[in-house]
């Protein structure tokens, strides 16, 4: 498999490494690390580590200066909605990230390229690697900005539809009901198609690399009126 041109990630991202190594450990993962005969490059995991802090640190004074009448716990679960997992994955996909990873043979075989897990993690990795390489918190902060914290609301409502979905039935004295209409792909790239229901009617369809991503998707076009939105891939 060719690696595919760092140069094209760096142009997507904005920014342009001094020192390629910093990137190049950002997107090496554990496994590959290891079947190396002689260990070029160190696997993303410390990497990772300071790149969560940094991310932790601009999320939150983003969110401090945005709502200013937020209380600490409010602040906290948007933080957590915008920085999780699947949310990373999900803005890495945007720039492709899941492409230039280096995987191990075995990882590779069983789908690891296509985890949000895995995806999240160098996506975290990558912002460590900016911190270091530039020494200073601007760049990170601007790939952040761009790639994380844009459009806030719209993410907020993609992340959170299932529950606000929810939420406005019960209001009306409705029930939500979800079922999984279609499924393809092999095991390691399934892509499931969920139909959400409410009071028995079909309110909306989605699609995901898992079940609950599928249902994701389906409660954020029933609240948008089908507006499409590329869906997330939550693995379950």
């Amino acid at each position: 498999m060719t690696e595919p041109d760092r140069r094209v990630l760096e142009e997507r991202i904005g920014y342009t490494f001094h020192d390629r190594y910093y990137l190049e450990c950002a997107l090496t993962h554990t496994s590959y690390a290891n079947e190396q005969k002689v260990r070029v490059y160190d696997d993303y995991e410390r990497l990772e580590f300071l790149g969560d802090a940094v991310l932790e640190m601009i999320s939150s004074a983003f969110l401090y200066k945005r709502y200013p009448d937020r209380k600490e716990g409010e602040m906290t679960k948007i933080r957590a909605s915008l920085v999780c997992e699947p949310s990373l994955a999900y803005c890495a996909r945007d720039i492709d990230l899941e492409q230039y990873i280096r995987l191990g043979k075995g990882e590779e075989a069983g789908g690891g390229r296509y985890k949000d897990s895995i995806i999240s993690d160098v996506m975290e990795a990558v912002i460590g690697a900016m911190y270091l390489d530039s020494g200073d918190i601007a760049a990170p902060r601007d790939f952040i900005m761009k790639f994380i914290l844009s459009d806030l609301e719209g993410k907020l409502l993609f992340y959170d539809a299932k529950s606000i979905l929810q939420e406005k039935a019960q209001k009306n004295g409705g029930t939500v009901s979800y079922k999984i209409v279609d499924e393809s792909g092999p095991g390691h790239m399934r892509t499931y198609v969920a139909a959400v229901y409410v009071d028995g009617q079909e309110a909306g369809r989605g699609s995901g690399r898992s079940k609950k991503a599928a249902e994701q998707d389906a409660a954020y076009k029933a609240l948008t009126g089908g507006k499409d939105r590329a869906p997330m891939t939550e693995q379950e």
